[in-house]
C-alpha cells in the first residue's frame, strides 16, 4: 500500500448514543511513528427518532430482524451525511474513512450459544452506504479480529494515545469519559508493550439516564445538577462493590453491565435515601470519579515510572465541571495533574474519532492496529474490513 500522506476521516458514535463525531486527520509515515495533524472536527447530534432507536436496540431483550436491518442502514446513512458535511465545511478531499459504528452488543468473554462457546461483538452502521456516498474506501468492523486472537476487542484507542501522547520524561494517563470511561496509561519512556489500558466503568451513561429521567435533559450540562446535590454515601459505597470493579485488566464494560436496568436500580437506591433528584445525579457523578481514581490507584500508579503524571481527560465528561473537580480532588494527592486534551491540540470530543482515522490508515497499509497489552490478545493483528467505493 502507498506510504504517501493521506487525508482520513474517523467516525465515532459511542455508548452514550448522543450523536456522531467526525475527525479529519492528515496522516503520514514517520521514522518511529506516524505523523498526525488534526484538520477538522465536527459533532452531529442524532435526530431524536434515531437516538431512540439506537437506545432501544442496545437495551433490547428482544427485537426483530427488520428493526435491526433498518437501524444498520439508517446509521450508515447518518455516518455518510456527517462525514460528507464535515468534508464540505472544511473543503477537505478525503482519501479514506474509518468508521467504528454503533456498538449494539459486546460480549468479550465466551458464552454458550447454539452448541458452541465464543465471544462476539456487533457494531452497526452499513459501511457500503458511506463508501457509496463519499466515493472513497471505508474501513469498518475493527473489533472482531482482535477478539479472534484472544483479545477483548477493546480498547482500541491506545494506538492513537501512544502516537500522540507518549513522552520520554513524563508518565501520562489518557482518560476518556464517554458513555463508558476508559483509560490508557503510558509510563515515561515506555513502549507499546508497557501500555496499560482498560475500561474503568461507567462514564456518562448512568448520569445521562438520570438527567433524562429526572430533568428531561439529554445530559447534565457542565455538571450543573450534580453541583447542587449531595453525594449519598451509602448508595455510592454499595455501587462500588459491583463485581466489575474487582476485575483485573484487561477488561471492557458496556450497557450490558451499566445500561438502563443498572441505572434504574441505582435511582431506586438513591430514592431510598433522598427525594432530591440532584442527589442522585451527584452520586452517579461521584461513582464515575471514584471508579476512575480507584482504577488508577490499584492498577496503574505503581507502574508509571515517574512521581508526577499528566492525567489528560477527553470525551463528553471533560465538559462536566463537577466531575473534573471531583477527579482533581481524588487524583492530585497521587501526583496527577488533571487537564483536558485541548492542551495538546486535540478537542475533548475529537479523540476517539481521530483514533479510528489512524486505525483505518493502519489497516489500509496492512499494519497492526491493536495493542495486545491493552486488549489481552495473543498478538498484534491488522483490524477491520475494507469496503471499496
Amino acid at each position: 500500500m502507498s506510504a504517501r500522506a493521506m487525508t482520513v476521516a474517523g467516525v465515532m458514535s459511542g455508548t452514550s448514543a448522543d450523536g456522531i463525531d467526525v475527525a479529519i486527520m492528515r496522516i503520514s509515515p514517520g521514522k518511529s511513528r506516524s505523523k498526525l495533524t488534526l484538520l477538522a472536527h465536527e459533532a452531529f447530534p442524532f435526530p431524536d427518532a434515531l437516538r431512540r432507536a439506537v437506545l432501544a436496540a442496545m437495551d433490547a431483550k428482544s427485537t426483530s430482524t427488520a428493526e435491526l436491518a433498518r437501524l444498520n442502514w439508517r446509521l450508515g446513512l447518518a455516518y455518510a451525511e456527517a462525514v460528507k458535511e464535515t468534508a464540505r465545511r472544511h473543503e477537505a478531499k478525503l482519501d479514506l474513512v474509518g468508521c467504528h459504528g454503533q456498538t449494539l452488543y459486546h460480549q468479550p468473554h465466551p458464552e454458550a450459544y447454539a452448541g458452541r462457546k465464543f465471544a462476539c461483538t456487533w457494531q452497526a452502521g452499513e459501511a457500503q452506504a458511506i463508501a457509496a456516498a463519499l466515493q472513497v474506501p471505508v474501513v469498518s468492523n475493527f473489533r472482531p479480529m482482535d477478539m479472534l486472537v484472544g483479545g477483548q476487542g477493546a480498547p482500541l484507542v491506545p494506538l492513537l494515545d501512544y502516537v500522540l501522547f507518549s513522552d520520554a520524561k513524563r508518565g501520562r494517563v489518557l482518560q476518556n469519559i464517554g458513555g463508558i470511561a476508559n483509560l490508557t496509561a503510558i509510563p515515561a519512556s515506555g513502549g507499546p508493550e508497557q501500555i496499560i489500558a482498560f475500561d474503568t466503568g461507567p462514564g456518562n451513561m448512568v448520569i445521562d439516564w438520570l438527567a433524562q429521567k429526572l430533568f428531561d435533559k439529554a445530559f447534565d450540562r457542565n455538571g450543573a445538577h450534580a453541583a447542587k446535590g449531595l453525594v449519598l454515601a451509602p448508595v455510592l459505597s454499595a455501587a462500588l462493590r459491583h463485581p466489575y470493579f474487582r476485575l483485573k485488566p484487561p477488561r471492557t464494560a458496556g450497557r450490558e453491565q451499566f445500561g438502563r436496568a443498572y441505572a434504574a436500580d441505582f435511582l431506586a437506591a438513591c430514592r431510598r435515601h433522598s427525594k432530591a433528584p440532584e442527589d442522585a445525579v451527584a452520586t452517579a457523578t461521584a461513582l464515575t470519579s471514584e471508579t476512575i481514581s480507584r482504577s488508577y490507584a490499584r492498577f496503574v500508579r505503581a507502574k508509571m515510572k515517574s512521581r508526577d503524571v499528566d492525567f489528560i481527560v477527553s470525551g463528553g465528561g471533560a465538559r462536566n465541571k463537577t466531575m473534573v473537580a471531583m477527579l482533581t480532588a481524588l487524583l492530585n494527592p497521587m501526583g496527577c495533574a488533571v487537564m483536558t486534551s485541548e492542551r495538546f491540540g486535540m478537542p475533548a470530543e475529537a479523540k476517539e474519532a481521530a483514533a479510528f482515522a489512524l486505525l483505518a490508515w493502519h489497516t489500509w497499509r496492512r499494519l497492526p492496529g491493536n495493542v495486545p497489552a491493552a486488549t489481552g490478545s495473543k498478538r498484534a493483528v491488522v483490524l477491520g474490513q475494507v469496503t471499496y467505493a
